[in-house]
């Protein structure tokens, strides 16, 4: 056996490392993919609601200053565990309210405190990306955010 590595040695390490780790991640991604659409979210509860609040986030711009879930910007609270922070899992109307109380109250006016806008959305609307916070505090993000705090 020769003691130095040839040019056409070199070639099928590299064609085979491609392709084993190719195979590695089409792999991976099928998992992944797999356990998104069967362990990590509840597809079961996915409402028409739960997509009206998804638009009433996105229309209003709102991963520009929190992060949902770990994405988004970091300048306002995380909101993937909101739900979670204002008792929903066991008074959910109590968190419904007083996450609209919260929205009807901005901006509050204190001097040197971040302020989110008013959006002047429509109780349907509220009720709606009440629905979708609601229904991402269910997702299973594998501990994250690593506290409640957000």
């Amino acid at each position: 056996m020769s003691e130095r590595l040839t040019k056409t040695g070199a070639r099928n390490v590299f064609y085979g490392g491609s392709a084993f780790f190719f195979a590695i991640f089409l792999g991976l991604t099928a998992h992944s993919h797999y356990y998104m659409r069967t362990v990590s979210t509840d597809e079961s509860t996915l409402t028409e609601a739960v997509a009206r609040g998804k638009h009433v986030w996105e229309k209003n711009a709102c991963i520009n200053c929190h992060s949902i879930l770990g994405e988004g910007a970091y300048f306002a609270p995380e909101l993937g565990n909101v739900w979670v922070r204002y008792g929903g899992r066991d008074d959910p109307d109590g968190a419904r309210e007083t996450l609209k109380a919260w929205m009807a109250a901005m901006p509050t006016g204190i001097e040197g405190r971040r302020q989110m806008p008013q959006f002047n959305l429509t109780d349907q609307e509220l009720d709606d990306l009440a629905d979708f916070l609601e229904w991402t505090s269910r997702i299973k993000t594998q501990k994250w955010p690593p506290n409640d705090a957000g």
